[in-house]
């Protein structure tokens, strides 16, 4: 090529035309270049297969003895001794307290010999009346003989029968000197020491408890009340037929009690008090494990949530418009479904509204999603190999 510039305006241009055709090569390469999607994130998720699922409420609860029994003294003297061991348990029967006798055998026997008196003295009444009646139809004797002999035989009956009462009431005081247990169970400390005068004022010397049967005395809300109903409502809460929910007591160690119970009795009364009402329940206690006043825990068992879906609580995130999960959809995406929680069921969330049969629920990996981000599943297993289902994840 010829130019007919000066020679510098021909290497300005040829360096000109050097440096727009590099610049057009370079642009060229990068619209041809592709760009690397981000891989997709692996997470594992849990089918969500709706199923009947037995739900178990516990509550803390406090034993009471189905009968406390004030042991008193009946009578006014002075206690002699305390036969019974405190603390021990004791029969019906069992002699606990023996008092001073011996001014009761007394009046047993001044009773008994006024009995005595009062018999000879209507035998010799009768005697009297049965002769004066004869002599009185044979006019021997006028009609007043006879009505003061018929008054004097009655009124040595009445004196009879008043001894008999006068005897069997020293004979129950001489009686109630041994003072015995009315009912098995366990017996307290004794609230005085021998010696000691008793009177009406000062006639309480301990307490007998019945252990079995036992009562269970725990308190529901009014909340929760109107949470139960609300629930039996919707039809997500099933009760046992007849409300015969059967009650298992948790000791302090955590051990099951080996008796089950049920509820005898509900308040129907609401205390303000504590805002509560007050439900009972009893249970067997032959081996006398259970002791009053003491703390367990019940779990009232026999209610069922159908078609409950379930998911593990990890699963579940909060925001600030409230809770939602993770699921795939058919193509393999995520995506955000808000949900409605309801309880917690072993490490799970009862889920209300928001999820149905088939969804996948992520359980791990959710962390690293965002709307729309491609995935890779894996099924959920539990130890056994086999996948999850709400059966598992309840207990």
């Amino acid at each position: 090529m010829s130019c007919r510039y000066t020679r510098k305006s021909c290497v300005f241009l040829r360096l000109s035309l050097v440096l727009v055709a590099a610049l057009q090569l370079v642009a060229c390469s990068g619209s041809e270049a592709p760009v690397d999607a981000p891989p997709p994130v692996a997470v594992t998720v849990l089918t969500v297969k709706p199923e009947d699922v037995p739900v178990t409420t516990i509550f803390v609860a406090q034993t009471q003895s189905s009968q406390a029994v004030n042991i008193q003294a009946r009578v006014s003297g002075f206690l002699e001794k305390r036969v019974y061991t405190e603390g021990a348990r004791v029969k019906a029967g069992q002699v606990l307290f023996e008092m001073d006798k011996r001014p009761f055998q007394a009046q047993v026997d001044g009773a008994a010999a006024a009995l005595q008196r009062n018999e000879a003295a209507l035998e010799v009444a009768r005697a009297n009346l049965a002769r004066t009646k004869p002599l009185v139809e044979q006019n021997a004797l006028s009609q007043r003989d006879l009505d003061d002999a018929r008054g004097q035989y009655e009124q040595s009956a009445a004196a009879v029968a008043q001894s008999k009462a006068h005897l069997e009431s020293a004979q129950l005081d001489l009686s109630y000197a041994t003072i015995t247990s009315p009912v098995d169970g366990v017996s307290s400390f004794s609230a005085v020491a021998d010696g000691t005068y008793l009177d009406a004022m000062n006639s309480q010397l301990t307490t007998v408890s019945v252990l079995s049967p036992m009562w269970i005395n725990f308190s529901l809300s009014e909340n929760d009340m109107e949470r139960i109903r609300r629930e039996e409502k919707a039809g997500r809460l099933r009760a046992p037929e007849g409300d015969r929910f059967t009650v298992e007591i948790e000791l302090g160690d955590g051990t099951l009690f080996p008796q089950k119970g049920e509820i005898d009795f509900a308040d129907p009364s609401y205390n303000p008090d504590t805002g509560t009402f007050l439900i009972r329940a009893v249970v067997d206690n032959p081996e006398g494990v259970l002791r009053p006043n003491q703390y367990v825990r019940t779990r009232l068992v026999g209610a069922t949530r159908p078609n409950a879906v379930l998911v593990p609580q990890r699963a579940v995130q909060q925001s600030a418009k409230g809770h939602f999960v993770w699921v795939v959809t058919d193509a393999g995406k995520a995506e955000i479904r808000p949900v409605d929680v309801g309880n917690w069921h072993g490490d799970s969330w009862f889920i209300d509204e928001g999820l149905a049969s088939g969804d996948r629920v992520v359980v791990d990996g959710a962390l690293r999603l965002s709307p729309g981000a491609a995935v890779e599943v894996t099924e959920a297993v539990d130890t056994e190999g086999a996948s999850l289902s709400n059966s598992t994840a309840s207990k």
